[in-house]
């Protein structure tokens, strides 16, 4: 039953990691099913889409440079960290942060 739900969920989950449009349109396709395994992978990236906002607001006001672009080359490793896990069906949160989204998003 478990395989059955992931795999239910694994097309929305999937949507959502493209883009922030992605996620948005995975946000509304997930609201009707309510499929705990998209709404997992949509916190996720709903996570990394509002640090990606943050960043490149701080470092257009900041002018970081170098600094900025390692830390989205850093944002881009957790991205390919999550999408793994959503293509091969894991919850696996992503490092360092997936708590943080868990928490900050739970509403979704």
């Amino acid at each position: 039953m478990q395989n059955q739900h992931i795999e239910e969920g694994k097309t929305t989950a999937i949507i959502s990691y493209i883009t922030w449009i992605g996620t948005l349109i995975a946000y509304f396709m997930n609201n009707s099913k309510r499929n705990s395994f998209a709404a997992f992978h949509i916190r996720q990236m709903t996570g990394l889409v509002v640090f990606q906002i943050a960043l490149g607001a701080i470092g257009y006001f900041l002018h970081l440079g170098m600094v900025e672009s390692v830390l989205q080359i850093g944002l881009f490793v957790l991205w390919i960290i999550g999408f793994v896990g959503c293509i091969k069906g894991e919850e696996k949160r992503i490092p360092l942060v997936g708590d943080i989204f868990q928490d900050w998003f739970k509403g979704i």
